[in-house]
């Protein structure tokens, strides 16, 4: 019955346009009665997005269901992704929406409710694992948008070209961008038997095997960043 509402409505909505369709038209063309429709749907424009609730809580649940193992950033972008999958399994739904959004005023102001709703659950799992931070809640906030905001740029990019393409690499790319600027870094154990840092100064040579350059061997940590041993470098060549 659900979705046979759906169907009924997005054909009116393509064939006469949303404005000019009520939900009497949308009813008949199904043919139930007005009291299905609203056992579904508490508006017509709540048709139009009828997946958005179910994702909502699927969310929040995944969200409730995170540990103190779960790095707060990563666990956000993961929590994206389930919108993302909701769109994914009906591409050519998603796109004809995704149009008759941009057509109808009154459906673009709901669709920004229902996107600060997914940034409202977003920051208050963030909330939770930031307090006693300074500044925890504002950068709560911050990351929580900044997820909303590269998860629907590369979502409306993707519907843009009429769902063609890998939605999913798309949204990992954008994504990216969020973890490497918010999140904390993959950290690998350094060996146990390795210095962090060492710089060695030049090895003595004989007279017969002087040259007019020193040589300079540094020894660091895997991964670390380069700025580091050119530093450890500059050091050295400095010296007396």
């Amino acid at each position: 019955m659900r979705d046979a509402l759906v169907a009924a409505a997005f054909r009116l909505f393509l064939e006469r346009g949303y404005e000019q369709t009520t939900v009497d038209d949308i009813v008949a063309l199904a043919g139930v009665g007005r009291r299905s429709f609203f056992r579904y749907f508490p508006s017509k424009e709540d048709v139009v997005f009828p997946d958005h609730e179910r994702c909502l809580a699927d969310m929040t649940a995944f969200l409730a269901a995170s540990g103190k193992e779960h790095e707060p950033v990563r666990r956000v972008c993961d929590a994206a992704r389930l919108v993302l999958l909701m769109y994914a399994e009906n591409p050519s739904f998603s796109v004809q929406r995704y149009r008759l959004t941009k057509q109808v005023p009154g459906l673009r102001a709901y669709e920004l409710s229902v996107v600060w709703r997914y940034e409202r659950a977003l920051a208050e799992y963030l909330r939770g694992r930031f307090t006693g931070r300074p500044d925890g809640t504002l950068h709560a906030d911050v990351i929580a948008a900044a997820v909303v905001a590269a998860h629907n740029n590369a979502l409306r990019s993707w519907l843009r070209s009429d769902g063609q393409g890998d939605a999913s690499a798309t949204v990992e790319h954008a994504l990216g961008y969020v973890q490497s600027a918010f999140g904390a870094p993959p950290t690998a154990p350094a060996p146990a038997a390795r210095p962090t840092f060492s710089a060695l100064p030049s090895l003595p040579v004989s007279p017969a095997e002087e040259s007019p350059e020193d040589v300079v061997v540094v020894v660091s940590r895997r991964g670390a960043p380069l700025w580091r041993v050119v530093q450890e470098i500059e050091t050295t060549l400095g010296r007396d």
